[in-house]
């Protein structure tokens, strides 16, 4: 099997270093490393050419991708591999010795097209007391060869045939400045019939950044990722829209959210984490109800510091 391992980058120059010392250590050595850089100063080629120094068995392509999108930056990353199957992975996450040969593994045993892992969230000791208890940045898991629900089709880790990829644009621009470009492909490939499953043994580890242990930031996250849930439900990706659908939908939308929000109110005593819990669950409702009048928050369009902005986001079902 020659996997790509697909990097989309943007100035995490220290996170994207250990990365690439990690691939370095696979198992099963990938069959190239492909680094697409949306910074277009091009910030991270000095990193790309520590690691060809050092990294002498690993070959590794690198190229600028400069206009501020991550759909293009993905598929960039996609035009230059050359593998049978294209793995991805997050500029900020650590990728364990057995990371790699485990996807490919369960592929095979599962005579799968795609395979997605657990991407394992790293909590600093010093994250305050109602962070570590809320577990707000950890993910549904299931069992090794369990087909993935599509209300659970997640990026960050994954592992697909490259002929599933080998369309003009597989990742759609339309969300190159909002996020959710990759569940939007992971629906489409799941409405065709691709067989998604579950390796829970090939993890990838996500130290969190001290700038996402807040409040604000994970609002912003749930409300991101409502709007993704909805965009999604409303071009067809988990079935037909019918007008009495979409009245459901916003219907639910709207009495889950104002529920929530009661929710969170009388749950202070019980804990901060838990007025949290439904913080977010109203802010993602929230934000399927503003897809319906057209508010998109475009993450990727906002200014971004070289360690503080999140860059690399994830599709959350909601």
């Amino acid at each position: 099997m020659h996997v790509s391992v697909c990097i989309a980058t943007f100035r995490r120059n220290e996170r994207l270093r250990a990365l690439l010392q990690d691939l370095a250590n696979q198992q099963l050595p990938p069959y190239e490393v492909i680094v697409v850089d949306n910074d277009a100063a091009g910030g991270a080629r000095n990193i790309v050419e520590w690691a060809r120094r050092r990294f002498t068995d690993l070959s590794i392509r690198y190229d600028v991708q400069p206009i501020q999108n991550i759909s293009l930056t993905r598929n960039r990353t996609v035009a230059l591999a050359n593998g049978d199957w294209l793995a991805f992975i997050d500029d900020d996450e650590r990728a364990p010795p057995a990371w790699l040969l485990g996807l490919a593994r369960a592929a095979d045993n599962c005579s799968a097209d795609c395979v997605l892992g657990p991407v394992v969230p790293v909590v600093a000791s010093t994250a305050p007391a109602w962070i570590r208890r809320g577990a707000f940045y950890d993910w549904p898991r299931m069992p090794t060869g369990s087909v993935v629900p599509r209300n659970q089709l997640r990026f960050g880790n994954v592992l697909l045939r490259a002929s599933l990829l080998r369309t003009e644009l597989p990742f759609d621009p339309a969300y190159g400045l909002t996020g959710g470009e990759d569940g939007d492909l992971l629906a489409r490939l799941a409405h065709a019939g691709t067989r998604i499953v579950w390796c829970d043994t090939a993890i990838v580890h996500e130290p969190i950044e001290p700038t996402r242990l807040s409040l604000r930031w994970l609002l912003r996250r749930a409300l991101r990722g409502g709007q993704d849930f909805a965009r999604h439900t409303l071009a067809g990706r988990y079935g037909p829209v019918t007008p009495l659908r979409r009245a459901s939908f916003l219907t639910r939308a709207a009495l889950q959210s104002i529920a929530a929000l009661g929710l969170a109110g009388v749950s202070w005593p019980i804990g901060r984490h838990r007025t949290a819990h439904w913080l977010l669950k109203a802010a993602a409702n929230a934000g399927k109800l503003s897809v319906f009048w057209g508010y998109h928050y475009r993450e990727y369009a906002a200014p971004a510091t070289p360690a503080g902005s999140p860059h690399q986001q994830r599709n959350a079902s909601a």
